[in-house]
């Protein structure tokens, strides 16, 4: 069967593209709340934590039905997206990455918050001491000595982003060169009996996520 190599590199191009501005949104939503979790107790610490936690155990297709509501035309945010862009925000690339972005913000936030906790305060301490401020104190030494976890939580968020189906499907649907990711456009090629197609997908989507762990792993 001759591959239309147009139609395999479309899904390619623009789960890349969702991929790399959604782990770039997770890993920033991430670590802001990790940081401002880490190590801390407050009234109703365990509520927060489990609201950002909570798309971890849930289905992609229930989290996937939540945003449909949130994000529909009957919403408020689905109304006021669609005053300033004169489009609905579903079945749009701009729905994939909001999916993928609540999907893999768990994971993310998990492994960024261990990181933080793992860095002995009685440094951050003598860093204050010695008359760092905090955002000193933040650059010089929370963060190179939370840098392994920050790379592995922005390498899951990237993994996730890429393998994300449920919820995308759902909030931004299977169109052809406009919302098809890789993930999706597999599942339509094995239900098509188109095999070779579905195989070659699966390649790529492996070789770049075997291209991003070689190159953290060198890193760090």
């Amino acid at each position: 069967m001759e591959i239309n190599w147009q139609d395999f590199f479309a899904p390619v191009w623009l789960s890349l593209k969702i991929t790399v501005i959604t782990s770039i949104i997770v890993f920033v939503l991430a670590t802001l709340a990790a940081k401002a979790m880490a190590g801390r107790k407050f009234p109703g610490h365990s509520l927060v934590e489990t609201l950002l936690l909570l798309p971890l155990v849930l289905p992609p297709t229930v989290v996937g039905f939540v945003l449909l509501v949130v994000l529909g035309r009957r919403s408020w945010i689905g109304r006021l997206y669609e005053q300033f862009t004169d489009q609905p925000i579903l079945f749009t690339w701009g729905a994939a990455v909001i999916a993928a972005v609540v999907v893999a913000f768990p994971l993310v936030y998990r492994t960024v918050k261990a990181g933080f906790e793992g860095v002995e305060k009685e440094l951050e301490d003598s860093a204050r001491a010695q008359g760092a401020n905090e955002w000193q104190v933040l650059r010089y030494v929370t963060l190179p000595l939370a840098g392994r976890s920050l790379a592995a939580g922005y390498v899951l968020g990237f993994a996730r982003g890429l393998g994300e189906f449920g919820a995308t499907i759902m909030v931004a649907g299977n169109i052809p060169g406009r919302t098809q990711t890789v993930p999706t456009a597999i599942y339509v090629a094995v239900d098509g009996g188109d095999m070779t197609l579905a195989w070659l997908w699966v390649v790529a989507i492996v070789a770049i996520s075997a291209v991003m762990l070689m190159f953290v792993n060198r890193r760090w």
